[in-house]
């Protein structure tokens, strides 16, 4: 099992998404969750087109921290 970062950002109509592991790979959605699924469809596809073209999976480097900082 694979497993990647992803990054959801609030647009102004709408959402999008990325992994920084698997560069040109992202979605958007309406909605935060539809964003996420969508991201997880793309990813599916990402690695099956990855497999198909014989390259190998990339290992996941990325990580993320949330920080709460005085205002």
């Amino acid at each position: 099992m694979h497993r990647f970062l992803i990054v959801i950002e609030k647009a102004t109509s709408n959402y999008s998404a990325y992994s920084p592991d698997l560069p040109g790979c992202v979605a958007t959605g309406v909605t935060y969750d539809l964003t996420a699924r969508n991201m997880y469809e793309a990813i599916e596809m990402h690695l099956q087109g990855m497999r198909e073209d014989g390259l190998p999976i990339p290992e996941s480097h990325s990580f993320a921290e949330v920080f709460a900082v005085p205002a």
